[in-house]
């Protein structure tokens, strides 16, 4: 697995997964607790239609470095233009899954969009999860997002299991066998504990205006079933920041819908990269 060393003061290393080819790059940005390893199953199909497919792992999370600092977005968005320069991407499209979603946004704010032929969103926490005063819409207040904070901080292990039955379940239950959870849970225990948590903190980021900042095709996939992010608090809101967004709502869809329903994920997906020019 190749590495590349980001920039600013204090450098880190990243892991990366990169197919090659000269077809449109696709970088799958994964969201928390899991790593570039998220993707494996969907990397092949897209593929098999020519595009260049990369993954990588947040800092804290995966093979990557784990530093005490950087778990904000403009960070992490930073992290996300390093790789995106150094591999040289252009006509590329960013999909932010879940908390990859604010990278997304933030990047495309920060650094514009001239690399960039589109997006996709992913049950993403765009554009804004925090409830308060100017958005009352959101989904909790500030010390939900401290209270899974420190749930995290007291039992990291505890609250990953937990979680990861979350990121798997719909309002009927769990979508997936055990075999499969316990893959996803398997990742997730890679994570750094005090990375883990300050990235619970920076979903409480208002990304409203950074989502206005995205000027390419963007989509934007959820399930209605999310019990993680829900789908009312969230990505059926981007068309106010971002009016031609198109929404595919995957039906009883969990908040892992590229494996629970990866068949109707990728699709989406395939049908969107298809549209650009």
């Amino acid at each position: 697995m190749p590495t590349l060393t980001t920039t600013g003061d204090k450098p880190i290393t990243l892991h990366y997964t990169d197919s090659g080819g000269e077809g449109r790059p696709v970088v799958l940005i994964h969201g928390w607790p899991l790593s570039g390893e998220a993707f494996a199953g969907n990397r092949q199909a897209l593929v098999d239609v020519g595009h260049r497919v990369i993954t990588y792992d947040r800092r804290g999370f995966g093979r990557s470095d784990k530093p005490t600092s950087g778990y904000e977005y403009d960070t992490l968005a930073a992290d996300l233009n390093d790789l995106i320069t150094q591999l040289d991407l252009r006509q590329a499209v960013i999909l932010g899954f879940s908390m990859g979603g604010g990278e997304v946004a933030r990047y495309c704010s920060t650094y514009g969009t001239d690399r960039l032929a589109g997006a996709v969103l992913s049950g993403s926490i765009c554009p804004a999860l925090c409830i308060r005063d100017d958005n009352p819409d959101g989904a909790m207040p500030m010390s939900g997002f401290e209270g899974m904070a420190d749930s995290c901080a007291h039992d990291k292990n505890g609250f990953l299991d937990q979680f990861i039955t979350w990121f798997f379940s719909n309002n009927e239950g769990l979508t997936v066998d055990e075999a499969t959870r316990r893959a996803a849970l398997r990742i997730a225990l890679q994570c750094d504990q005090d990375a883990a948590v300050a990235c619970i903190l920076a979903w409480a980021t208002d990304l409203r205006d950074d989502c206005k900042a995205i000027d390419v095709p963007l989509l934007a996939i959820h399930g209605d079933g999310d019990q993680n992010v829900p789908l009312a608090k969230s990505t059926a809101r981007i068309t106010e920041f971002v009016p031609d967004a198109q929404i595919h709502v995957i039906e009883g869809g969990p908040h892992g819908v590229n494996v629970s329903h990866q068949a109707e994920w990728e699709g989406a997906l395939l049908g969107f990269l298809a549209t650009l020019d």
